[in-house]
Protein backbone atom coordinates (compact mmCIF):
# COMPACT_ATOMS: atom_id res chain seq x y z
CA UNK A 1 0.00 0.00 0.00
CA UNK A 2 1.32 3.29 -1.02
CA UNK A 3 2.24 5.88 2.09
CA UNK A 4 0.10 9.22 1.79
CA UNK A 5 0.94 11.91 4.31
CA UNK A 6 -1.78 13.58 6.09
CA UNK A 7 -1.53 16.88 8.12
CA UNK A 8 -3.64 18.89 10.93
CA UNK A 9 -4.43 21.98 10.34
CA UNK A 10 -3.94 24.39 13.09
CA UNK A 11 -4.34 27.64 11.25
CA UNK A 12 -7.19 28.87 9.01
CA UNK A 13 -6.49 32.54 8.12
CA UNK A 14 -8.43 34.10 5.85
CA UNK A 15 -9.24 30.29 4.31
CA UNK A 16 -12.99 29.55 3.91
CA UNK A 17 -12.08 26.19 2.57
CA UNK A 18 -9.98 24.76 5.48
CA UNK A 19 -11.31 23.76 8.93
CA UNK A 20 -9.18 23.83 12.21
CA UNK A 21 -7.88 21.15 13.88
CA UNK A 22 -9.27 18.68 10.60
CA UNK A 23 -6.99 16.62 9.17
CA UNK A 24 -6.42 16.67 5.40
CA UNK A 25 -4.68 14.60 2.63
CA UNK A 26 -1.10 16.26 1.16
CA UNK A 27 -0.49 15.92 -2.37
CA UNK A 28 3.54 15.21 -3.78
CA UNK A 29 4.06 18.92 -5.18
CA UNK A 30 8.10 19.63 -4.60
CA UNK A 31 8.14 23.05 -5.96
CA UNK A 32 4.92 24.19 -3.59
CA UNK A 33 7.20 22.41 -0.72
CA UNK A 34 10.46 24.57 -1.89
CA UNK A 35 8.40 27.47 -1.23
CA UNK A 36 6.68 26.29 1.94
CA UNK A 37 3.71 25.35 0.50
CA UNK A 38 1.28 22.03 0.62
CA UNK A 39 -0.90 21.47 -1.99
CA UNK A 40 -4.14 20.16 0.29
CA UNK A 41 -7.30 18.41 -0.92
CA UNK A 42 -9.24 21.26 0.99
CA UNK A 43 -12.70 21.25 2.43
CA UNK A 44 -14.11 21.94 -1.45
CA UNK A 45 -12.25 18.63 -2.68
CA UNK A 46 -10.20 19.80 -4.70
CA UNK A 47 -6.39 20.82 -4.35
CA UNK A 48 -5.01 24.00 -3.37
CA UNK A 49 -1.70 25.39 -2.19
CA UNK A 50 -1.72 26.78 1.50
CA UNK A 51 1.15 27.97 3.70
CA UNK A 52 2.79 24.50 5.91
CA UNK A 53 2.82 26.77 8.82
CA UNK A 54 -1.14 26.37 8.68
CA UNK A 55 -0.43 22.45 9.52
CA UNK A 56 1.03 19.92 11.14
CA UNK A 57 1.99 16.49 10.20
CA UNK A 58 0.21 13.58 11.57
CA UNK A 59 1.30 9.48 11.20
CA UNK A 60 -2.12 7.48 10.73
CA UNK A 61 -2.46 3.95 10.79
CA UNK A 62 -3.06 2.34 7.19
CA UNK A 63 -6.11 1.47 7.80
CA UNK A 64 -7.25 4.98 8.95
CA UNK A 65 -5.43 6.01 5.63
CA UNK A 66 -7.31 3.82 3.28
CA UNK A 67 -10.72 4.41 5.19
CA UNK A 68 -9.47 8.66 4.73
CA UNK A 69 -8.92 8.20 0.95
CA UNK A 70 -12.01 6.28 0.46
CA UNK A 71 -14.10 8.34 1.30
CA UNK A 72 -12.20 11.53 0.32
CA UNK A 73 -12.84 10.22 -2.87
CA UNK A 74 -16.31 9.83 -2.60
CA UNK A 75 -16.63 13.45 -1.69
CA UNK A 76 -15.00 14.09 -4.76
CA UNK A 77 -17.29 12.46 -6.63
CA UNK A 78 -19.58 13.78 -5.75
CA UNK A 79 -18.58 17.73 -5.33
CA UNK A 80 -17.59 16.42 -9.63
CA UNK A 81 -21.04 15.31 -9.90
CA UNK A 82 -23.09 18.21 -8.14
CA UNK A 83 -20.86 21.36 -10.31
CA UNK A 84 -21.46 19.02 -13.04
CA UNK A 85 -25.92 19.15 -12.70
CA UNK A 86 -25.86 22.78 -12.21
Amino acid sequence: MQQFKFVLCINNKNEDDLTKFKVYQVLPDELASKDNYLRIIDDSGEDYLYPASYFSAIELPKVAQRLFIDVGMTMVVANNLRLKST
